[in-house]
């Protein structure tokens, strides 16, 4: 159902150097950039680009929305825990330590919000 996941940004080179160290935790990797955007895709398959980072297209102030989250899968928990240790490194603010939420079973989550305050979700189900 998603094509890709687009989030905004207020400082191009401090989101790109945000999102270099979390992607690879993912496997992905950055494949494109430009003065407005860097794109990211799949070590495995950089011609599929799944997530974006840009300035908004209509010139105004990016902002985090109220109640907006992407969560993106991951293949492990320790992955998890990688990402989210990555997303406070980098300068991120922690929303959810890595672990299981008791009303949610077992999928394991961690919460970071990126420099622009935007909500990432890191999750591993073991079904996944």
């Amino acid at each position: 159902m998603i094509a890709y996941v687009m989030v905004g940004t207020n400082d191009l080179e401090s989101a790109v150097k945000f999102y270099d160290r979390l992607m690879p935790k993912m496997n992905m990797v950055r494949v494109e950039t430009d003065k407005d955007f860097a794109a990211y895709a799949p070590k495995s398959k950089p011609e599929n680009i799944e997530f974006y980072v840009t300035k908004p297209f209509d010139g105004n102030r990016a902002n985090s929305g109220n109640g907006t989250m992407i969560a993106l899968a991951v293949e492990t928990s320790q992955i998890v825990d990688d990402c989210h240790k990555a997303g406070i490194d980098a300068g991120g603010k922690d929303e959810g330590a890595p672990g299981f939420r008791p009303a949610h079973g077992e999928i394991y989550y961690a919460y970071v919000r990126d420099l622009d305050g935007n909500k990432l979700c890191f999750v591993h189900e073991k079904e996944f």
